[in-house]
């Protein structure tokens, strides 16, 4: 295997679209890296450039020590999974896991070794005999990895493997794909633009928006500390709750006030925020995770910071309850926040733009099964003060030092 360096790489289509803007990174041998963001935003641009199928415009990109940008794919050491299966039908899945080894002539009983191997680690010992008709999606999916896997080649490329497959599949597939990265301690660099596929498979994660590097880290940290506003919106199931609040100084200590209800910021948070006593006086963007608001007739934690709202809809998951509230106080909207909130869907797009004009706010919580919120009615909600996210909101980035 091998790491592979992006250093300043671009892409400029001959219309003069731009594709992708000084990217630079490194993916280090053995790591599974994961490109996410919404559609449009290069990262199936930026893979391809690494496979050879399109074509670098500026900058580098070295797999090893060589650098490849004037190789022919062939010459690159690399194999791609792509959405479509790509399997030839009239050939069996042993047939099809050995056709590259069979084009580069590889002799047949290393290559009949090195298929069972591939076969027996993806769980397709008892399928070799089969045509891809008489496959499932997941098998399929596997096979087409196979045809990869069995090449040993320097860097695997997987550009959204699992979009074809149904909810159900697309969760055992992602625990398949990771435990086989491990497995072979392969190269892998993959494209979605599911987040949570991102943050459930990746090493590190490499968000990108309009052909640009938001922020690359491991999935916890990324969701922990994200660097601007367009990472907070796009990372998060449901997405971070986002609304405009008013700093200012209360008793020697700094508060969030949100339409008139103040959020005290605990020191230990304003010491790790210190820009914030710059923005005294002025409007920031106030994050909140959906899992850091409660049903506050159900806290354990005192009095505490409270937010007060109206239940809009709820909805049962079983194991809890995401209800949704509108509260008084402007919604966050940027640019940044808009784009994924399109992405997502565009009526959720309209939908803030009009909460704008109205100055309320609609906030996600995640409530124990316990509680009795219900829509229509009033709610208050405990406020886990010390996970709080702040924004400047010209810039959209996020205020620490």
């Amino acid at each position: 295997m091998a790491s592979v360096t992006f250093s300043s790489v671009g892409k400029v289509y001959p219309d003069g679209t731009r594709a992708v803007s000084d990217l630079t990174l490194d993916v280090a041998d053995g790591e599974f890296l994961v490109f996410v963001g919404p559609s449009g935003c290069g990262k199936t641009t930026a893979l391809r450039m690494v496979a050879g199928l399109e074509e670098i415009s500026e900058g580098e990109i070295a797999i090893g020590e060589r650098v490849v940008n004037g190789l022919e794919p062939r010459e690159r050491d690399v194999a791609m999974v792509f959405q479509s299966y790509a399997l030839y039908p009239h050939m069996s899945v042993y047939d099809n896991i050995a056709f590259g080894l069979r084009m580069r002539k590889t002799p047949k009983e290393d290559l009949d070794v090195r298929v069972r191997e591939i076969s027996r680690v993806l769980g397709l010992e008892e399928l070799l005999r089969r045509k891809p008709k008489q496959l499932s999606g997941g098998q399929r999916q596997r096979v087409a990895m196979g045809r990869a896997i069995v090449r040993n080649p320097a860097v695997f490329l997987m550009d959204e493997p699992l979009s074809n497959l149904d909810a159900r599949l697309r969760v055992q597939m992602r625990a398949e794909i990771a435990r086989i990265q491990r497995e072979l301690g392969a190269t892998t660099i993959y494209v979605t633009h599911d987040q949570v596929e991102a943050m459930t498979m990746g090493d590190r994660v490499a968000v990108l928006r309009k052909g640009e590097l938001q922020q690359i880290d491991d999935p916890q940290r990324l969701y922990d500390a994200p660097a601007n506003l367009f990472v907070a919106s796009f990372i998060g199931s449901p997405a971070m709750n986002l609304v405009q609040a008013g700093i200012e100084r209360r008793d020697g200590g700094l508060v969030a006030s949100v339409a008139g209800q103040e959020l005290a910021i605990p020191q230990a948070v304003a010491a790790a925020h210190r820009g914030l006593a710059r923005y005294e006086g002025r409007t920031i963007g106030l994050g909140i995770r959906p899992e850091h608001l409660q049903d506050a007739a159900l806290a354990t934690n005192g009095a505490g910071s409270r937010l007060r709202g109206e239940v809009l809809i709820t909805e049962a998951l079983g194991s809890e309850r995401l209800v949704h509230i509108e509260v008084a106080g402007a919604p966050v909207v940027t640019q940044e926040v808009l784009e994924v909130a399109v992405d997502a869907d565009a009526a959720v797009a309209e939908g803030l733009r009009s909460e704008e004009r109205e100055r309320r706010t609609a906030f996600v919580g995640r409530f124990d099964v316990a509680s009795l919120a219900a829509p229509g009615s009033a709610v208050e909600m405990a406020v886990r003060t010390d996970r709080l996210h702040f924004f400047d909101l010209e810039t959209g980035e996020a205020i620490y030092g």
